[in-house]
């Protein structure tokens, strides 16, 4: 299985990245023109949950819409969840990824957040998925502007 991660960091603290991440109209409103709608569609956000996330018009080029499954949720630090459909879908399998929320050490008004993915191109002409990285650290970014 091969790996990717990226972080950056928020000017906001662990707990409140944590709350707006997996707050699904708080989510759906950072930047609609990359990601227009988050939705649980079974569950409420414990593991087994399914999410399902539509992408705006600034990311449809890459990926429209994606449906992941909660695997496990560390309270107030980390979730990762596995793709189940969607587009990404069609490029890995697996493809999981784990979204962490880390404080910064002196800091109680900044945190590091942490994409981490580990995924398996469908064929060997399938790139890494950088562009996944990189919009999702671009719209973490966002955040901490809310």
């Amino acid at each position: 299985m091969r790996g990717m991660k990226g972080e950056i960091v928020l000017n906001i603290p662990a707990e409140k990245a944590w709350e707006m991440y997996r707050d699904n109209d708080k989510i759906s409103r950072v930047n609609p023109q990359m990601l227009s709608k988050a939705e649980y569609i079974q569950g409420e956000g414990e593991p087994g949950t399914l999410r399902r996330l539509q992408l705006g018009p600034a990311l449809s080029s890459y990926v429209k819409q994606s449906v992941e499954k909660i695997e496990k949720v560390e309270e107030g630090r980390s979730v990762t969840y596995q793709v189940t459909d969607g587009d990404l879908r069609k490029m890995y399998n697996p493809y999981r990824v784990t979204f962490s929320f880390i404080p910064v050490r002196g800091s109680n008004k900044q945190c590091v957040a942490e994409w981490k993915a580990e995924y398996e191109p469908i064929t060997p002409t399938i790139p890494a998925p950088e562009k996944a990285r990189d919009a999702a650290l671009s719209f973490l970014k966002l955040i901490d502007k809310m």
